[in-house]
């Protein structure tokens, strides 16, 4: 009996779609696994590249605290070392002072030798006082500079270390008076002296000549008006030019008081009233010029000398002594 072919066709086509079937979804099946072990693997290497970027933040603050670990450690050292420089010069300055300390034990063992010595600081002290004040009452520096003069063989004399160091102050001391000069007084009232000397009577000829021919109404106007420039205007009447002497006279008074007693804003003032009568009874003069050179050169003496080192041999004296 033959058989139909066409009988096993749907068996045979629905074994093949379960086999497509069977095969999608394995496919599927696969792609999500795939799928799935990919973004564990990101996951993983996420979290495996933030350990290791926290693994290097620890090791990075780990360096810090050790660098600043070790530069605490080197300031650490450096102090000390200072410390113990400083020690060390201590140390030595203690065996010289040691050294010192036996030398004047030695000497001060001797009787004989105190009383002198002390007669002879006083005797200092005094000297060095009397050229402070001096100084201080009078700015007389010349008169401190003596008194100093005079201490400096008596301070030569004692051996005792001790006042080593007073002996160079003494002899900065003196040069710094030494550096001042001569008393400023004696320039100035040289130059106030120059100043107000030979001050003519008469009012100073007129410096232009009158012309050798003037017409006769010329002349004639010359008797009722006189024509003089400003320029050379001053005092003409004898009357007016003695009061003005005796004025200028009183001025030069004052301005010598003024230098005695070291008053520089006195003597400006005096200097400027001067000024103003030189003015008036030299106008027209070739000496105006020169008596205003010497007010420019009075006014710039300075009438007190100072010197930052007046007194400090006589306080380090009292100090030492009252040590």
């Amino acid at each position: 009996m033959p058989v139909d072919a066409t009988a096993n066709t749907p068996p045979r086509r629905a074994r093949t779609g379960g086999v497509l079937l069977l095969l999608a979804l394995l496919a599927l099946a696969l792609g999500a696994g795939g799928w799935y072990g990919w973004r564990q693997w990101q996951a993983g290497e996420a979290r495996a590249q933030t350990l290791a970027e926290q693994q290097r933040d620890a090791l990075t603050s780990r360096l810090d605290a050790l660098k600043d670990a070790q530069r605490r450690q080197a300031e650490r050292l450096q102090q000390a070392e200072a410390t113990n420089r400083v020690l060390r010069d201590e140390l030595l300055g203690l065996g010289q002072r040691a050294a010192a300390v036996e030398d004047s034990v030695s000497k001060l063992a001797d009787p004989d030798r105190h009383g002198a010595q002390a007669l002879r600081l006083d005797e200092v002290e005094l000297l060095l006082a009397i050229g402070q004040q001096r100084l201080r009452l009078d700015d007389d520096a010349d008169g401190a500079l003596r008194a100093l003069a005079l201490a400096a063989p008596l301070l030569a004399g004692i051996d005792d270390p001790a006042y080593l160091n007073l002996r160079q102050t003494l002899a900065q001391e003196q040069a710094a008076l030494d550096a001042l000069g001569p008393d400023p007084r004696v320039r100035a009232n040289a130059l106030l002296d120059r100043l107000v000397a030979d001050i003519p009577a008469d009012a100073p000829a007129a410096s232009a000549a009158r012309a050798p021919q003037t017409s006769w109404y010329a002349r004639l106007l010359e008797r009722i008006v006189r024509v003089q420039p400003t320029a050379s205007a001053g005092l003409r009447q004898r009357a007016d030019r003695d009061a003005a002497l005796a004025a200028l006279q009183i001025e030069a008074s004052l301005a010598r008081a003024a230098i005695e007693r070291r008053d520089d804003a006195g003597l400006r003032r005096a200097l400027a009233r001067i000024d103003g009568w030189l003015q008036r009874l030299l106008a027209g003069s070739t000496q105006l010029q020169e008596r205003q050179r010497l007010l420019a050169q009075l006014r710039g003496i300075a009438l007190q000398p100072s010197s930052p080192l007046a007194g400090s041999t006589l306080a380090q004296l009292r100090a030492l002594r009252g040590g």
